[in-house]
């Protein structure tokens, strides 16, 4: 090696060391961990050294981390692309409270508000910006983001373009078209759950060149699977919770379900909330706060809960529900045990659950002609004009929606989901988005305007002295409440004097919203000429059937290890039992029944030996056995045999030949 080199391959060593050095520095710095969990390091380093990125981490195991942290080393602004406000919200407040400088753009934002977020991410120090998807393609952010000064663009919950995969989103298919506009960028994608195929879809269709490659194991070596059978759902949950200690979820289908069993559990003694997307925003974040603050030990659920919550300390997750597929079930059970202590997750089943998730599977893609009738009654239900609504979002309540149009409530929402699938419509199911507010003038102008408007004066006057400056550059959340409290006038008259304001361009006022909504991706087409993707709809529905497939095969299957199971599916191979889920105990059982025949059968001829008589619950008792069908089938056997006999007392004695 000449001079130049070895101080070229110096510098780089120094570089890798210094980088991994400030990598550590903002982990601990920003997230208060002293050093990376596995894999973590080794993904922050790829990307640091500017590589495209697949990595496939376990629910709990970090992903947000291995972008986030190099994204913070680098200069520049990470774009995170992200299909779930809740998530991207629960991320950008989570950064907030760190002092990092992160905000989103998502279906029911305002024009002006967007334009805002996007300015400021060109011109000021933000460090993130989470997007949706169907954002990447419009003409307002394209123009935009040329101008960014990007770091790198970070792809969560990759496995969504992929058709192959449980949550496919055709907008995920856009993403490779901004590669061009930042070609040096590094494209780091994560997923917590991926099949050998989706995998390859991730890689294909984002375009990664030549991508370092990091697969955690799906192994969870202490999280214990089982499979009930069993009518009483109830009752089994009950029993279930009594025996194991600590946090715990349960999890179903039906809100009023689990309202409903959340009241049995408090009155048995077991505390419990209920939660679901139906409530409303205030009481979702009080019942969460409690829950994780261990003030409530159980969490009664439909799946709207646990996406973004992170509580090391679950002991137990107990579906009273069969979820669509293995992916659902497997994120969802590994909310229990991510502290690594011994944990369970239990399916609780019956035989019309078999039935039902079948059922759900197949109605799960409507007919053609039905999706178009839905669309149809969509654009008249808003009153949506044919090439009009582009990125327009309203608030939707489906009951009212499928009433005045006389449509079945199911295939209703699965079409609602098919065209949300193709990019059509966004289907956002309730999420809370809190009020907003800017200043559209100046200081000058705004004191001329309080001169001219007195009674808009004192509202004026509190909102600067509680959120300053900076107003007059950015969108600020507000309380409309608190306000009303500091001015002590009703809150609905604060309202009024924000949107009438809103109204004279003084200010941009957005109202928090907290119902479903439902945006429309494209300016609205014919219904009859609405270009579905008939073939992948197709394809989709027989990929769902597959799934429910799937996921029937791991309820019966009780002779191979349900870690095993799991680790199969998501192709990982491993031969070695787990011996801690149901069939493995059970399995184990079996194995020692012969010697525990023999013994049990030994201890009845030495105990009773000498004439004595003893019921059977005393008997057991000497021997050190449990009252259950087996020993009892031994006595029955032993009995037959002529070995020993039942008394007219009913106490049990050795037969003297």
């Amino acid at each position: 090696m000449d001079a130049g080199n070895f101080r070229l391959s110096s510098c780089l060593r120094y570089d890798e060391k210094k980088l991994k050095s400030e990598a550590l520095h903002i982990l601990n710095k920003f997230f208060g961990f002293s050093d990376f969990r596995p894999l973590q390091e080794d993904i922050v380093s790829a990307v640091l050294e500017g590589k495209d990125t697949l990595a496939l981490l376990p629910t709990g195991g970090g992903k947000s981390i291995c972008f986030q942290v190099p994204a913070l080393v680098k200069e520049g602004i990470c774009l995170v692309v992200s299909p779930l406000i809740a998530l991207m919200k629960d991320q950008v407040d989570s950064l907030r409270r760190k002092n990092i400088l992160a905000t989103a753009v998502y279906s029911g934002m305002g024009k002006r508000e967007i334009d805002t977020v996007l300015d400021n991410c060109i011109y000021g120090n933000y460090k993130f910006l989470y997007v949706s998807p169907e954002r990447l393609k419009t003409d307002l952010f394209i123009e935009r983001f040329r101008q960014m000064n990007v770091s790198m663009i970070a792809v969560d919950e990759a496995h969504c373009i992929s058709q192959w995969g449980y949550d496919f989103r055709k907008s995920y298919l856009d993403i490779a078209q901004i590669k061009p506009f930042h070609p040096q960028v590094p494209v780091i994608a994560l997923t917590a759950s991926a099949t050998l195929p989706v995998k390859k879809d991730i890689i294909e269709k984002l375009q990664l060149n030549r991508p370092r490659i990091f697969v955690s194991t799906f192994l969870r070596e202490n999280l214990s699977y089982s499979v009930r059978f069993y009518e009483n759902k109830s009752e089994m949950a009950v029993k279930i919770l009594q025996k194991v200690p600590g946090a715990a979820i349960v999890y179903l289908r039906s809100r009023k379900g689990a309202k409903e069993m959340a009241g049995m559990f408090n009155r048995l003694g077991i505390s419990a909330h209920f939660y679901h997307a139906g409530l409303d925003h205030q009481a979702r974040t009080l019942r969460q706060q409690e829950w994780m603050a261990g003030k409530v030990r159980v969490m009664v659920a439909t799946n709207a809960f646990g996406m973004g919550i992170d509580k090391p300390d679950v002991r137990l997750v107990i579906h009273t529900d069969l979820p669509e597929n293995l992916e659902n079930y497997y994120q969802e059970a590994g909310r229990a045990g991510r502290d690594g202590l011994k944990s369970y997750a239990v399916l609780i089943v019956n035989e019309n659950d078999i039935i039902s998730v079948q059922t759900r599977a197949e109605e799960a893609y409507p007919p053609i002609a039905y999706i178009r009738k839905v669309y149809q009654s969509l654009a008249n239900f808003f009153r949506v004009a044919v090439g009009s609504s582009l990125m327009s979002s309203y608030d939707i309540d489906i009951a009212s929606f499928t009433g005045t149009y006389e449509l079945e409530l199911r295939p209703t929402y699965n079409a609602l989901k098919v065209m949300q699938e193709e990019g059509f419509v966004e289907l956002n199911e309730g999420f809370y988005s809190p009020s907003t507010i800017r200043f559209l003038v100046d200081q000058s102008k705004l004191y001329e305007f309080q001169i001219s408007q007195a009674k808009l004066d004192p509202l004026i006057k509190v909102m600067l002295r509680m959120y300053g400056g900076e107003l007059f550059t950015s969108f600020l959340q507000i309380q409309e409440g608190k306000l009303a409290k500091t001015l002590n006038v009703p809150e609905p008259e604060i309202i009024r004097q924000l949107e009438q304001m809103d109204q004279w361009n003084v200010l941009a006022y957005n109202k928090r919203k907290e119902k479903p909504q439902i945006t429309f991706l494209t300016p609205r087409y014919d219904a009859a000429r609405l270009p579905l993707d008939i073939q992948r709809i197709e394809a989709r529905r027989q990929n769902s059937l597959e799934k429910s497939r799937s996921m029937i095969s791991y309820v019966r299957n009780d002779r191979l290890c349900r870690t095993n199971q799991l680790l199969y599916y998501f192709g990982e191979e491993r031969d070695l039992p787990c011996g801690v889920c149901d069939v493995c105990l059970a399995q184990r059982q079996e194995e020692k029944l012969p010697e525990l025949e023999t013994k049990f059968r030994e201890g009845v001829l030495e105990t009773l030996k000498s004439g004595l008589a003893l019921s059977v619950d005393d008997l057991l008792s000497v021997l050190g056995f449990q009252k259950s069908p087996f020993v009892v089938g031994l006595l029955r056997e032993l009995e037959d045999e002529g070995v020993i006999l039942t008394a007219n007392d009913g106490k049990i004695k050795r037969r003297i030949p």
